[in-house]
């Protein structure tokens, strides 16, 4: 379908979905080939660059006193045929069609719209863009195509899958779906997403694919029954869906035929929006898709544009194959003259051309969710725009050799790429177009959910937007309220692998398995969790510990000799009623002070240098000794309340460390000392002729002191924690109390309970001859 202009601009289009040629030759023209089944939208598509240019040319303000023109071709939905549209379209091989009145030729082509497919445009790209030809592509999404070193000369008004593929992983994150199946087509457009998806999940963390089917081209019902086995057995309850109409027709079909229901699909934007599969025989298991979606714009005048389509209007191409009459028999049913013998036998209608194509149902008419005829739109504009811009030159300031501009006359392909790649301008409905650095314009996608309605019809309702802008980068925006859900909870779907490890656990990879499937280990002692999901656990601080639960940590108990706990009130007991008998029985001395039972009768000869005088200057100059030592201990290296962790992992037991060992020595080997002579001495005397011997009473004294503290060593060193402390205060107790009972307990029993005894007489013993 061509139209005559000043400057030519190209269009490829899938106005039909397949393609019979028998025998085809590198060499072949597409006219030689036959295009079958038409595609309403596709015929759409190409009109709506038809309008786009017809636009342009009624605005004065853009491209002034220049005219475009366009050559539209059909690529059939096959590749070689798009392939051998596009080196026509390049080369100026493609047929003549008037110019003027008296003139025929073939004018240049500076620009290409298209392809559709993904395959076509690499294609395609990899020879025109030698020729540094520039194609702007409404549709092809693979990431490959953002090679800039293999395809300079190429740009597109969609995202990049490689944008799309992350705004599929946000939708993931957003209902925590961490285990999902991807179902790919067997081409670059799938294959380029299956890649992309592999690395962007491992670099986002958190996702992981239950299984990677890559879905095969034409029939072949053996490999789509292995690949709904693989579903049907999977755990996964989300399907991500990177392929073409025709593969999910396929898929759809086994899918059925199975019954595998329960699940979640996820629509990329090559069939969010298939009207074929919005069927009441399909809903009940595609219903509640969510797909992403080509941004939806609004072209106003095109369906005014669309009524005024009509075959008599293209007289140029006789042959009767142009894309207007095919459109006019699909829609009409009917056929042009002359029809084929068997149509006539049949009783078919001939085409008028006056047909009303407002009372006839087709799509081909329905404009209410243009997506990608709005990318249509943007492509036409932005070659337009770039024209212009190149046209508006200054000669002098030009950007080419020697400061030169681009003129009409002289125009070459690459010279319109340099402005397109500058190119930004803001359409009617309000966004922004342009290109970065890799030839991809600013993403932006529609999010589209699949509702089916009670009465059995189906609506796709928009219910968010993801978008990439320059301040807040990559963006997701979700009205969930309004999503169908098509389950029986009306609540998203729980698809993982192994549930969320809670706090007070840590995951523990499955060995061989995804990092989404894990067990969850509860924390060891003295760790915790406090998150979801936790890889490891965490110490607890030195004086914490972990709670119960592992979830958080508690200050550890305490213990130590306290004044408040059974132990400690028995030995505080025993301590003050000790102190109370010393503090009796000195006030019974101190009132028998003149008995003789209390400062000793008779020994004055015999103890005339060692009398009271010196008894008390040596008790208190050993006293004084110990003073000292204890003395300096504390200034030293005082003994103080030591945290010890050893004993208990969750208690902290405070108990006294000596501070210095050397000075804890010298007093106890001090003490020792004295026990010990006071030992001897007493011994010796044990058998002196008294009847009140005393030195029996501190020799037993003494025997009470040693056993004490030897016993006391073993126990201190085994006993653990405050019981240690416990020993030491028992050892001192036990001691002190021995002695008291041993040295005054039968001096206070003879001065309260037997004072006839408590006699000078008595006590010499002279009643009694010993020798």
């Amino acid at each position: 379908m061509h139209k005559p202009g000043d400057v030519i601009l190209g269009g490829l289009f899938e106005v039909h979905y397949t393609s019979v040629f028998p025998e085809l030759t590198f060499t072949s023209e597409p006219h030689q080939l036959t295009c079958q089944g038409f595609d309403p939208p596709g015929f759409r598509h190409a009109m709506t660059m038809a309008f786009a240019i017809d636009e342009i040319n009624r605005n004065s303000n853009l491209l002034p006193n220049v005219t475009l023109g366009y050559s539209l071709y059909d690529n059939c939905a096959t590749l070689v045929i798009g392939f051998s549209a596009a080196l026509s379209l390049a080369s100026g091989r493609e047929e003549q069609f008037l110019l003027q009145e008296t003139c025929f030729g073939t004018p240049p082509v500076l620009g290409i719209v298209g392809d559709s497919f993904s395959t076509f445009s690499i294609a395609t790209s990899d020879v025109i863009g030698l020729f540094k030809l520039p194609i702007v592509s409404y549709f092809a999404t693979c990431s490959c195509l953002s090679d800039r070193q293999r395809f300079p000369s190429f740009f597109r008004t969609i995202p990049s899958d490689a944008f799309q593929v992350r705004a599929m992983i946000q939708i993931l994150k957003r209902f925590s779906w961490t285990w999902a199946g991807l179902l790919v087509s067997d081409d670059d457009y799938g294959l380029h997403v299956a890649r992309s998806f592999q690395s962007d999940l491992a670099e986002s963390g958190g996702s992981c694919l239950a299984y990677l089917e890559i879905l095969p081209w034409g029939d072949n019902p053996a490999e789509l029954r292995r690949i709904v086995e693989v579903m049907k057995k999977s755990t996964a309850r989300v399907v991500i869906v990177f392929a073409h109409q025709i593969h999910m027709i396929q898929l759809m079909e086994e899918v059925v035929k199975q019954n595998v229901t329960g699940l979640q699909w996820l629509a990329s934007e090559a069939w969010t929006a298939a009207a074929v599969l919005q069927t009441p025989h399909l809903m009940p298991y595609l219903g509640g898709t969510l797909g992403i979606a080509i941004r939806r714009g609004e072209i106003p005048g095109l369906r005014d544009f669309l009524l005024t389509i009509r075959p008599e209007l293209h007289h140029n191409n006789s042959n009767g194959n142009n894309m207007v009459r095919q459109f006019w028999e699909h829609t009409f049913l009917c056929r042009f003259a002359p029809p084929p013998a068997d149509w006539v036998e049949a009783g078919g209608a001939l085409c008028t051309g006056d047909e009303d194509i407002e009372n006839v149902e087709t799509e081909f008419l329905d404009v209410s969710n243009l997506r990608p005829e709005y990318n249509i739109y943007k492509a036409v504009y932005a070659l337009a725009y770039a024209l212009d811009d190149m046209l508006q030159c200054v000669p002098g300031r030009g950007p080419f050799s020697g400061r030169s501009c681009a003129t009409l006359q002289k125009l070459e392909p690459w010279q319109l790429m340099y402005y397109l790649e500058k190119v930004n301008f803001t359409t009617s409905f309000g966004d922004q177009v342009s290109f970065d650095e890799n030839g991809d314009a600013l993403p932006i996608y529609d999010i589209m959910n699949w509702l089916w309605l009670p009465d059995g019809r189906t609506k796709i309702q928009s219910v968010g937007v993801v978008k990439k802008s320059a301040f807040k980068g990559e963006e997701l925006k979700l009205d969930e309220d309004r999503i169908y859900w098509n389950f029986d909870s009306k609540q998203p779907p729980r698809s993982v692998c192994s549930e969320s490890c809670p706090p007070g656990t840590r995951n523990a990879r499955k060995k061989g398995q995804p990092v989404c499937c894990f067990d969850c280990i509860p924390c060891s002692e003295g760790k915790i969790s406090n998150e979801t999901d936790s890889m490891e656990c965490k110490s607890c601080p030195e004086d914490f510990w972990s709670s119960p639960q592992r979830d958080h940590c508690v200050p550890k108990k305490t213990e130590f000799l306290s004044y408040h706990e059974p132990l400690g009130i028995c030995l505080t007991t025993a301590s003050l009623l000790g102190t109370f008998i010393c503090a009796f029985v000195l006030a019974i001395f101190i009132y028998h002070r003149s008995t003789p039972m209390v400062s000793r009768p008779g020994g004055g000869a015999s103890l005339k240098w060692f009398g009271a005088v010196q008894q008390r200057g040596t008790v208190l100059v050993l006293t004084s000794v110990q003073a000292a030592i204890c003395t300096a201990w504390l200034v030293t290296s005082s003994p103080t309340p030591h945290k010890n962790n050893q004993y208990h992992n969750d208690k902290i037991v405070y108990e006294c460390v000596v501070g210095s060992t050397i000075w804890f020595a010298v007093l106890l080997g001090y003490i020792g000392i004295l026990a010990i002579l006071s030992f001897l001495l007493a011994f010796l005397a044990r058998n002196l002729p008294d009847n009140f011997n005393e030195a029996k009473f501190i020799t037993f004294s003494m025997l009470i002191f040693c056993a004490v503290w030897v016993a006391f060593v073993p126990a201190y060193v085994n006993s653990p924690g405050k019981y240690a402390d416990a020993v030491e205060v028992f050892a001192i107790l036990a001691s002190s109390f021995g002695l008291l009972v041993a040295l005054f307990g039968p001096k206070c029993y003879i001065i309260l309970l037997r004072p006839e005894r408590n006699t000078k007489k008595a006590l010499m013993g002279r009643g009694t001859t010993k020798t």
